[in-house]
């Protein structure tokens, strides 16, 4: 037998059609044609609207000056590098105890030996005195929960080997960050926002970590809305915590909620509100009229919690990468996946419209297939409960750095596209 196939964009995504025809057997013109367009059909009816574009999760560098070929920057495979990490727990001051794994007592380097690498060609290393250049007299936002921090953490690691930031926040509250590079005038902040719309515990006087939250679907969080007009870069994320049992309000009015146990109450999957989140938030970003500035979508981080859950002995002692075919994307994270870049794909249309520009800095699928990049047990918060193990969030240095990594390329696309009106640069 010989074998047509037809692979969908976005291969992670999508299932590989196989369509078996008799070996030697020829096909007359009305037969092929039939059969295309029935090909065509399925196409039409199972790849998202999103994918049939130039989908939004692909920066595409030039290799070369002399070449047009291009390169996606996120589609590739984790290769080993001798080179080692830009930094370590002792040259890099803003490392926080959970996310100091060295420090800690990991006892294994070898997830530190290894480099991103794409398809058709190599990514470059982080340059801390270009990221400055690029950044000059800007300011830079990181809006969501601890992960965003995480990687905001990450980029101050990687920009302390040419200079370290001015606090200047002075509440010690590390939900809200704000650092100053003088020298550039380039600031850094980070809005504590893990749902991004309005939230609050639904009981004060009974929190936790799984306690019921309720979320306002159509109002965004003030903790980031009232800054937003005046930020040129935001880099916008959200995730974990839409697994907590929420109440879901809508003009103030409770619609539904998610693993309530509450009766008479209408139960939605929590992708509702995940969903719901992300509009009002892009939505949010376009209300400002003479706003101009960089819209992000980081999307979502994978967990690697393997033999139980988070609360129930659940760990991450993997110390590699995982191979391609060791893993997929599926379930819980690639239903987050695909609605964030959904929402985005919208919000990308609209703001065509007002001159706003809105990315995609794609890794879930890198992180997917980094397990061994978790602190795990050798992260250390006070007043914690040590006996539970961090698979949420990465070690500094880690193969986060990588994030930072595509962020330097985004910006410099970013500056040549504002500069030539084109989203093509070039590096070498």
């Amino acid at each position: 037998m010989s074998y047509m196939q037809i692979v969908a964009p976005y291969g992670s995504l999508m299932t590989l059609h196989t369509f078996k025809l008799p070996c030697g057997k020829s096909l007359t013109d009305t037969t092929l044609n039939k059969l295309l367009l029935s090909l065509t059909i399925i196409l039409l009816t199972t790849i998202p609207f999103y994918l049939l574009n130039d989908s939004p999760s692909s920066l595409w560098l030039s290799k070369d000056d002399s070449t047009s070929t291009k390169c996606n920057i996120f589609s590739g495979k984790w290769v080993r590098s001798p080179t080692g990490p830009y930094y370590t727990n002792t040259t890099c001051s803003v490392i926080y105890a959970q996310q100091n794994c060295m420090k800690f007592g990991r006892p294994d380097s070898e997830f530190l030996k290894w480099r991103w690498k794409p398809n058709q060609c190599d990514l470059p290393l982080f340059d801390a005195v270009q990221f400055l250049e690029v950044v000059r007299g800007k300011s830079m936002a990181f809006v969501g929960d601890s992960v965003g921090r995480n990687q905001m953490q990450s980029l101050a690691c990687l920009l302390a080997t040419v200079i370290d930031p001015v606090v200047i926040s002075h509440t010690g509250d590390i939900r809200f960050i704000r650092w100053l590079y003088a020298e550039h005038n380039f600031t850094i902040a980070f809005y504590w926002s893990p749902y991004l719309v309005k939230s609050h515990e639904a009981n004060p006087n009974s929190s936790s970590l799984n306690s019921l939250m309720n979320l306002y679907l159509d109002e965004p969080d003030e903790a980031w809305e009232a800054d937003i007009e005046h930020l040129d870069i935001v880099i916008i994320s959200a995730g974990q915590w839409f697994l907590r049992p929420l109440m879901f309000y809508e003009n103030k009015k409770l619609v539904g909620c998610y693993n309530c146990n509450k009766t008479n109450i209408i139960n939605f999957t929590n992708y509702y509100g995940y969903r719901k989140a992300f509009r009002t938030a892009f939505r949010a970003l376009q209300i400002f009229k003479n706003y101009k500035g960089f819209m992000i979508l980081r999307t979502f981080s994978p967990a690697h919690y393997e033999n139980g859950l988070w609360n129930e002995g659940g760990n991450c002692s993997r110390t590699k990468p995982f191979g391609e075919d060791e893993v997929k994307l599926d379930g819980f994270s690639l239903e987050l996946y695909k609605i964030q870049v959904e929402e985005l794909w919208a919000a990308k249309r609209e703001g065509r419209k007002s001159g706003l520009e809105f990315e995609v800095l794609d890794t879930t699928k890198i992180m997917l297939l980094r397990p061994d990049g978790h602190p795990n047990y050798y992260g250390y918060l006070a007043n914690e409960n040590v006996k539970i193990a961090d698979c949420v969030h990465w070690c500094l240095p880690g193969p986060i750095d990588t994030w930072n990594e595509f962020l330097l390329q985004m910006l410099k696309m970013e500056l040549e596209r504002s500069r030539k009106g084109n989203l093509t640069i070039q590096i070498g």
